[in-house]
């Protein structure tokens, strides 16, 4: 099965838009924990071939040709994102925001991993592929829920406050929102469902929630990055999805 379109669009687009803002704005609040890559001999560098390879990645999963390679491309890049996070865990192992870091750069792996599978000619390495973006993608809505039950007085302030009934009403349902789909996908319930949801959610959170702060500050560089990462996100997710991850007899 390839990999839908709409998925690959929306990962692809939200990798080169990430990839870009990154390249034009230097600081910390563009690339948060990534600048851990700063630190490293060509630190600077490395961290800018990073961003052109995954400009490059966004670009070329978008044709059939190259999807594979872009796959690999877009795979080793955020493996090295993810691997960049762990420092922040060793300095603070205590502080579940480093741990959250980590898993929103691994939940783009898991998708690169999903496109990956989908290229496999072999049906065994592909179904392992496939049961691994699987595990990463419900691991990583693990984190999400609990990043939220950490951080939901934060996470309420986020919901627009048009949107009735109220702030923290959305802040729980979502939560708990996160939660079922964890369930789902880990246990290969209902999984593909659980996983579209999950990314028509996350979408929801770039249109409703990052949009207005775009519009409404347009120079603060962390409404971007925010932005393109949460459309990142929701790719990743709606590439696992489309994957038909695990299937063991289980409906999906």
């Amino acid at each position: 099965m390839k990999t839908a379109l709409y998925g690959r669009i929306g990962f692809g687009a939200s990798a080169v838009l990430f990839g870009v803002i990154a390249l034009m704005w230097h600081d910390a609040e563009t690339w948060q924990n990534l600048r851990q890559i700063w630190s490293l001999p060509f630190g600077l560098v490395l961290g800018e071939c990073l961003m052109v390879l995954q400009i490059a990645g966004g670009i070329a999963i978008q044709h059939p040709r190259t999807t594979r390679l872009a796959a690999i491309v877009l795979g080793v890049v955020y493996l090295l994102f993810s691997l960049a996070c762990i420092p922040g865990i060793v300095g603070a192992p205590t502080a579940y925001d480093q741990y959250g870091s980590f898993f929103e750069q691994f939940c783009q792996l898991s998708g690169a991993i999903a496109l990956y599978a989908e290229t496999e000619a072999s049906a065994a390495k592909a179904a392992l592929f496939r049961k691994l973006a699987s595990l990463g993608l419900g691991l990583c809505a693990i984190s999400f829920t609990v990043s939220q039950v950490i951080f939901l007085r934060f996470t309420a302030q986020l919901v627009p406050k048009w949107i009735p009934p109220n702030q923290m009403f959305w802040a729980i349902v979502t939560t708990i929102a996160f939660a079922f789909a964890a369930l789902a996908i880990l246990l290969n319930r209902q999984a593909r469902l659980a996983a579209r949801l999950m990314a028509l959610m996350l979408g929801l959170f770039g249109v409703l929630v990052w949009v207005p702060r775009l519009i409404a500050h347009p120079e603060n560089h962390l409404n971007w990055s925010e932005f393109a990462l949460t459309m990142l996100i929701g790719g990743a997710a709606w590439i696992v999805a489309d994957s038909k991850i695990a299937q063991t007899g289980a409906t999906l």
